[in-house]
């Protein structure tokens, strides 16, 4: 897109999202986001250098050749600012595609450097898996028999919110997909599509500010590095990047829904066999007196971070999963 070319509305950037998402399901697409320190090993290899398929365009983020896209695909990633044109003539796609439990899910190319990427990778699928147990183990119900009220808080491109209304689709659940970042909800919108979610509603806005009443079900993961650039995707404040964690669960506490739970899925980091992340949610916890479950689900991820001065005290950053029901 030239510089003097009309800026695509968000409106119309979401349906092409969603028209080319939809192309490319009638393909059988077919892709697993890994971690971006994999993603870099397996692209920095000499065959990887130019996109031969439609994998090495949507999910490797490889610079591809105009004509290995059908002329229509091309025309729909150009009109809605969706692909990058580089300065040897070839392209990069400024989306990837990715897929979980058959479906197909829109999100940030690689590198996910910009300040409001929108993120998809292993911790996705941890997240997605972790809910669908515990929502197999124990559905959620509506209070007074109703249809229940979901809530992906900090939903990205809303794969939380989405497996979790699916796990409970005989409810007929509304599902809220809320995130600070626009650009997020973009991509949720397009997500929502493809999925044929049905009763979704879309929140901007900080936290719980951008939601109102009470739930029977949230589930949040939200970012928790302490990342040096503050990246909306990556950042959650705090001394180890634990803020936004902790304040998802302390305000949610208060929009729990009688019987309803709070799944959160986040990264704490351990100093000297310590949590301090668990130390700091413990006493609301106990105070409350309501059922809760903390564990691992992963020892130990984003290793490449303990370079970073901000944990230079750290040992390991683990994936940490917490459960919490009002009675």
């Amino acid at each position: 897109m030239s510089p003097s070319s009309e800026v695509p509305s968000a409106s119309a950037v979401t349906e092409s999202l969603v028209a080319i998402g939809r192309w490319l399901q009638s393909g059988g697409y077919d892709f697993t986001t890994v971690s971006p320190a994999t993603h870099a090993r397996v692209n920095a290899r000499p065959e990887a250098r130019l996109a031969r398929d439609l994998r090495d365009v949507f999910g490797w983020s490889r610079p591809f050749q105009g004509e290995l896209l059908p002329a229509h695909v091309l025309a729909t990633l150009r009109g809605s600012g969706l692909v990058q044109e580089q300065a040897d003539g070839l392209l990069r796609s400024r989306v990837r595609f990715s897929t979980l439990d058959g479906r197909l899910y829109a999100h940030s190319a690689y590198p996910t450097t910009d300040e409001d990427a929108v993120f998809f990778g292993p911790d996705t699928y941890r997240f997605a898996a972790w809910i669908a147990d515990e929502l197999a183990r124990e559905p959620v119900a509506g209070a007074g028999g109703g249809s229940p009220r979901l809530l992906d808080l900090g939903c990205g491109g809303g794969p939380g919110g989405l497996v979790a209304a699916q796990a409970c689709a005989d409810a007929h659940p509304a599902l809220v997909l809320a995130d600070i970042n626009p650009r997020a909800l973009q991509f949720a919108r397009a997500n929502a599509a493809l999925a044929d979610a049905q009763d979704v509603v879309f929140a901007q806005g900080d936290l719980y500010a951008a939601v109102e009443g009470a739930f029977d079900l949230i589930v949040s993961n939200p970012p928790y590095l302490n990342d040096a650039a503050q990246r909306t995707y990556r950042h959650g404040g705090g001394e180890w990047g634990e803020g936004l964690s902790e304040r998802i669960v302390r305000e949610g506490l208060e929009r729990l829904a009688p019987g309803g739970r709070l799944l959160l899925y986040t990264g704490a980091a351990m100093v000297d066999a310590r949590d301090p992340l668990l130390e700091s949610l413990r006493p609301a916890l106990e105070k409350k007196g309501w059922r809760w479950r903390y564990r691992e689900l992963d020892p130990d991820v984003f290793g490449e971070e303990l370079s970073e001065p901000a944990y230079a005290r750290a040992e390991r950053i683990a994936a940490v999963a917490l459960s919490v029901r009002r009675p």
